[in-house]
This record gives C-alpha cells, sequence and structure tokens, in this order.
C-alpha cells in the first residue's frame, strides 16, 4: 500500500475544490484602519465575528482556574456571558498570561477577536514563541466559547460554517519507552477497540542525532506494525527531530516501502534546510510545523517545498483564529492542514471544532489514546472513538459542559509580579 506524495496531494487539490484581578485594560492599542496601515495577506480577517451581534460584546474579566491539576481560563462580557477552556501546560506560563495576556483584552469588544490577536502580537511581539502564544490560545478559544454562547452558535459555525459533524482520527501518543512489540500491541488494541483506521508511530529517539530509542526498533517496530494491522490501516510516522537529513531519506525509505502515509518532523524542526531535502527526496508525503508560531514562516515553508502537510497546534501557534490563517495559506498551495494534537477529554474539543470548519483537513485528525479508563463525570460529552469518528458537539461555543459545582471548588490564580 506504497503512498505516492503527488498522487495524495493531487487527490487533495481535487478535493478542496468541491477582570482579571486589579486588572487594567490595556489602553496603548486600537485596531489599525484599512488607510492607516497595511496588512499581510496572511492576517486579513476570515470570519466577519460583528455579523453574528448587533452589540458590542464588552470583555468585563479573565480569570485563570485551578482544580487540582486542571487549569481554565474564565472569560466574562459586560453582559454577564460566560467563556470556559481548559488549557495545556498553561503552568509554565503564568506570568505571561496574567501580566501581559489578559489584561490587554479588558474593556475591549470580543466582536473584534480576529484584530485583538494581532494587536496583543504587535504590543508584545518581543515574546513571540510557546510561552507566549500558548496563553493567547487559552484566552481566545475561551472568548470564542464566550461569543458562541452570546450569539448561539458552535464555534465551528462562528468560523464560516459547519462542513462536517464527524471527524475521523489517526490514533496517536505513542512512545518510546516501550519495546517494538509493546508499541504495536497498544495500537493492535486501539483499533480494535475505536475501529479506528489509522495510526502514528514514533520513531527514532526525539531530537536524538541518528539515534533510535534503542538500536534496530524502529525497523522492527515499523516492520511488524504492518504485519499485524494490515494494509487497510493507514500508519503514520512522527521522528521528532531525531535525523539529518541523510539518516531521515534512508529511513523514509524504508518507510515508503512499508506504505506509511507521511513523515513527520523527519529532523529538528528549526532545520528547514534539512526537513526539505527529506521532502525533496522522498515520495511519501513530509508533515511539520508543530512547534511553529509564525504565519510568515508558514508561508515561507509552504512556498519553498519544505513540507507537504502542514501541522500548526492550535494552542503553540496562538488558537483557532491564526491556525485557520495557516489553513488559507495550505489552501493556496493546495496543501492539506493536520494540527498537532496532545489533548483528550475536555480539552480537546477544540480540535474537533476547528476540523468542522475547515475545509482542507487530511484525512485523520490527530487524537491521542490509549486504554481508556472511566470518563471523567465533570464535564460532558464525553469524547469516546466510534467506528473512528468523533462527534462534533452541536453545543453553542466549544459545546462542553462544564459541571458548576466543578468550577465552583477551582481557586483563582492572582497575578503574577514580573
Amino acid at each position: 500500500m506504497r503512498i505516492n506524495r503527488r498522487r495524495l496531494l493531487a487527490g487533495v487539490s481535487a478535493g478542496m475544490s468541491a477582570g482579571v484581578f486589579g486588572f487594567r485594560p490595556s489602553p496603548t492599542w486600537s485596531a489599525p484602519q484599512a488607510e492607516e496601515a497595511v496588512t499581510p495577506d496572511y492576517e486579513e480577517p476570515l470570519f466577519n465575528l460583528r455579523r453574528f451581534f448587533k452589540s458590542p460584546v464588552t470583555i468585563e474579566s479573565i480569570e485563570l482556574l485551578k482544580n487540582e491539576s486542571r487549569y481554565f481560563v474564565r472569560t466574562r462580557s459586560a453582559d454577564g456571558v460566560v467563556g470556559v477552556c481548559q488549557t495545556k501546560q498553561v503552568e509554565d506560563y503564568i506570568p505571561i498570561l496574567l501580566n501581559v495576556v489578559a489584561p490587554f483584552y479588558l474593556g475591549k469588544d470580543a466582536r473584534d477577536l480576529e484584530t485583538l490577536v494581532d494587536g496583543v502580537y504587535i504590543q508584545n511581539y518581543k515574546l513571540a514563541g510557546q510561552a507566549f502564544w500558548c496563553p493567547v490560545a487559552y484566552v481566545e478559544q475561551s472568548l470564542f466559547d464566550l461569543l458562541g454562547k452570546t450569539a448561539g452558535k458552535s464555534i465551528g459555525e462562528l468560523m464560516g460554517g459547519v462542513l462536517r459533524r464527524e471527524i475521523p482520527v489517526y490514533l496517536s501518543g505513542s512512545g518510546r519507552e516501550t519495546t517494538a512489540e509493546e508499541e504495536v500491541d497498544v495500537y493492535v488494541r486501539g483499533v480494535e477497540h475505536t475501529a479506528a483506521k489509522a495510526v502514528k508511530f514514533k520513531i527514532g529517539g526525539r531530537m536524538s542525532r541518528n539515534l533510535d530509542a534503542y538500536p534496530g526498533r524502529t525497523e522492527k517496530m515499523m516492520t511488524l506494525a504492518r504485519k499485524r494491522l494490515g494494509d487497510s490501516i493507514d500508519i503514520y510516522t512522527d521522528a521528532n527531530g531525531s535525523y539529518n537529513a541523510a539518516k531521515a531519506i534512508e529511513v523514509g525509505r524504508m518507510l515508503e516501502d512499508l506504505g506509511v502515509g507521511f513523515f513527520e518532523e523527519p529532523c529538528p524542526w528549526e532545520e528547514l534546510g534539512e526537513t526539505k531535502k527529506v521532502a525533496d527526496a522522498l515520495e511519501m508525503p513530509v508533515a511539520a510545523g508543530e512547534q511553529d508560531a509564525s504565519l510568515w514562516r508558514f508561508q515561507w515553508m509552504m512556498e519553498n517545498g519544505v513540507m507537504d502537510i502542514v501541522q500548526p497546534d492550535l494552542n503553540y501557534n496562538g488558537g483557532f483564529i491564526r491556525a485557520a490563517r495557516v489553513a488559507r495559506l495550505a489552501r493556496q498551495f493546495d496543501m492539506t492542514i493536520v494540527p498537532h494534537n496532545t489533548q483528550t477529554g475536555a480539552a480537546s474539543v477544540n480540535i474537533l471544532q476547528f476540523a468542522s470548519a475547515i475545509p482542507n483537513i487530511g484525512n485523520h485528525m490527530e487524537f491521542p489514546w490509549r486504554s481508556p479508563g472511566k470518563p471523567e463525570a465533570w464535564y460532558s460529552p464525553h469524547f469516546e472513538i466510534e467506528d473512528g469518528m468523533l462527534k462534533v458537539p452541536t453545543g453553542p461555543g466549544l459545546g462542553v459542559e462544564i459541571d458548576s459545582g466543578f468550577l465552583a471548588k477551582a481557586q483563582k490564580v492572582e497575578r503574577c509580579s514580573s
């Protein structure tokens, strides 16, 4: 089941045609008018959010809440509507969220969210990177939840309209601490449990300068995976920057012979020239972009053929709006977008809302999987993979209901001093 990269991309092209506590609002920024500034094409607004609202949606407060090990951003409008999203690893970035990002949004009109995301960057451009863009993403996602609840629309509807109600997923979450046999067994059980049509294995050693997790593990694991999973299951791989170009091409040839569907991050993510050499040499599609948070850089990578499949992270890249802009860029190059995702449970809803509205998503979206435990009772709906698909929630905003008693027990994280 060898995958031909050019044929795959041609098919894609054809398919695409069918009060934070005591905070003061930031006083130093206002949305530029068209006659005042030149906007790069990749920053042009996409959604015209104002059309859903007759009056301003003034952002009155932004709070960071903590319940045990879980963190949430809660936003509230002057009209009393509340938005909530669960975060990922925000504990590493709390001072930036509370001291820099949240104050910028206070008092502003959430209908202008597309330009506010640009404004908070312009005011803090020297901080750009995951530690900045993750807090921006969490505030943006919470405000999208608030806007959706205000308008009675899902985020997919706010982002141009829902194109699909179910999202095909590939199982991820693979590790390198297991043996080749153990890791294949995890995914065999996963396919049996979920009827997923695709899986992704971690290969190499993660930024390991050509070393495997242990000698011979990658080739043994991938050969066994194809044997046990059969030709009907799409198999993807993620090297997490394990190789230089020469070694990645060597590994890539082996993966092509096994019919692997794509080769993610074969070289360290900043080494664009090395990754491009791999993409040029292989017929198998190369995927990249997980670590990137520059729209200009995404455009350059697409223009120069660094990758074939574009993989922004909905958090690392700054949220729904910026990921949708990456998807718009990708459409100009007839490329698919397959966002990186390591979230499950209530936090995973962002990948579903995003995929529901974006035309050029790939054949499967990423969804981590290990043997499931008992569902957590504090939110609904629970996202269970059935026949390889996840249903997109239909409620307003993110579409996740969080138990009010659970949030009432949460601790409010106070403002951090610099």
